[in-house]
């Protein structure tokens, strides 16, 4: 027990959730009224495609299987993609803090019209309209993408690479064509991968990394 304790002890990284779940719902139940609406013209012009519950619900797996991996095979990865990904998270929860936000034009799905639509209106009833910006959906997707690209362990297994970015493309474009988040709100999202890129696996990362090793030469 204390070998495996031992082997597996950046399982407190995970202790995030208590973090993350409980102010999310809290949002979620105090984000109902006089919240800034997350609107755009191209919006209206993305039809309604209950088929899309497909990638969409995908998403959890892609995310859970990807940080559940690189915990048992690459603590070095594990703990990148988890900063990368609870550092966007916080990073939502506090703009949606400070700048409550939602949508307004999710439909209205009837749940007796095939599987999917059952789907959709499931997730409508345990997901509002509110806190959508930037989107989480779009923001993981691009953080587990960006993992397995980065990684070593990873780096010969192309078709793997294939799959990660369909599935991250189609999850991205899920969120709208289900009504559940505005293209402004993917459009941040990408924005703040972009500027966190850098910091966790770019060039402010390998420059950190460089400067570490050579201290250690040093020493």
């Amino acid at each position: 027990m204390k070998q495996i304790l031992q082997k597996y002890r950046h399982a407190w990284v995970l202790l995030y959730v208590f973090l993350y779940i409980p102010w999310f719902f809290y949002l979620e139940r105090t984000v109902t009224s006089h919240y800034h609406i997350i609107h755009v013209a191209l919006d209206d012009y993305i039809p309604f495609n209950e088929y899309f519950i497909i990638p969409y619900l995908f998403w959890f797996l892609y995310v859970a299987g990807t940080v559940m991996y690189f915990f048992f095979k690459d603590k070095h990865d594990f703990y990148r993609l988890c900063a990368f990904l609870f550092t966007g998270m916080t990073i939502s929860l506090i703009i949606c803090t400070f700048y409550p936000n939602g949508t307004d034009f999710r439909p209205a799905v009837d749940p007796d019209k095939n599987i999917f639509c059952a789907l959709v209106a499931m997730i409508q009833r345990a997901d509002t309209c509110t806190n959508v910006l930037p989107s989480i959906h779009v923001y993981n997707s691009i953080g587990v993408h960006i993992s397995i690209m980065n990684s070593e362990r990873l780096s010969q297994k192309r078709w793997l690479h294939r799959a990660s970015f369909f599935a991250m493309t189609a999850i991205c474009l899920s969120t709208v064509f289900l009504k559940q988040h505005s293209v402004i709100d993917g459009l941040a999202s990408i924005t703040m991968a972009y500027c966190l890129y850098d910091v966790i696996y770019g060039r402010v990362y390998e420059s950190s990394r460089r400067r570490a090793a050579e201290k250690v030469a040093e020493s």
